[in-house]
């Protein structure tokens, strides 16, 4: 299988930015379908069952959110959100609800073609295997074989790219990494949004620390990005 290629469903209510995009797509490769509504989109989203969505956040009726946390409700299909100039919380909310990666308004086409290549090249490229063991950290346990975490008595709800960055942390404990190493080496992206990186630090956070806004294990090294410091 074609690790860069597939089925994709564009979102926008815009029909010129639809047909710019299908051109770029298919050039690649790519077969595609557009929609201009959000519940057209979920309706062939169930039919046709794309391998990844391109998705606008202004939509009418069901907007891009709602339709992108319906989307993740069901499986996980990768997705693109179109998001308008300087809406920032926007797009963090985006990524909160499971958007695999932005692109901004006004959008070079080029541009959303290789982050179309490279969020599907991710999803279906298994990362190379870890030895599967139980990571602890005080009372923090991770078991990667059964994709487990564990703080005190009570088991996390993590998600994958959670679960991901949160192991990452733990085989690689007192070294700082960058947005863009974490980008790169948790999720295979050698460019995209570094913001992707600290909506989920947040996240996470929110999970595992005592207090999220004075953090004890993942904390922020100024002028270069994070670093996990277990406990002692």
């Amino acid at each position: 299988m074609n690790t860069e290629t597939g089925r994709v469903l564009v979102v926008d209510d815009d029909e010129t930015v639809r047909d710019v995009v299908r051109r770029y797509l298919e050039r690649d490769g790519h077969q595609v379908r557009l929609v201009g509504d959000g519940e057209t989109a979920l309706r062939l989203a169930t039919e046709w069952k794309p391998d990844l969505v391109v998705l606008d956040l202004m939509l009418p009726g069901v907007d891009g959110l709602e339709v992108c946390r319906r989307l993740r409700e069901r499986d996980s299909i990768p997705v693109v959100m179109l998001t308008a100039l300087g809406e920032e919380a926007d797009r963090v909310l985006g990524l909160r609800v499971g958007a695999d990666d932005y692109v901004v308004k006004p959008f070079s086409p080029r541009e959303l073609a290789l982050r179309v290549t490279s969020v599907l090249r991710r999803a279906r490229t298994a990362p190379a295997p870890q030895p599967a063991e139980v990571l602890t950290d005080g009372t923090l346990r991770l078991d990667t074989g059964a994709r487990r975490a564990v703080l005190g008595d009570a088991e996390l709800a993590l998600t994958t790219r959670e679960f991901e960055l949160l192991e990452f942390l733990l085989r690689n404990p007192k070294q700082a990494f960058s947005r863009a190493e974490l980008l790169s080496r948790v999720w295979g992206w050698e460019f995209g949004d570094q913001s992707t990186v600290t909506v989920h630090v947040r996240r996470l956070r929110e999970k595992v620390e005592a207090d999220p806004a004075n953090p004890c294990r993942i904390s922020t090294v100024w002028g270069v990005g994070y670093r996990y410091d277990p406990a002692e």
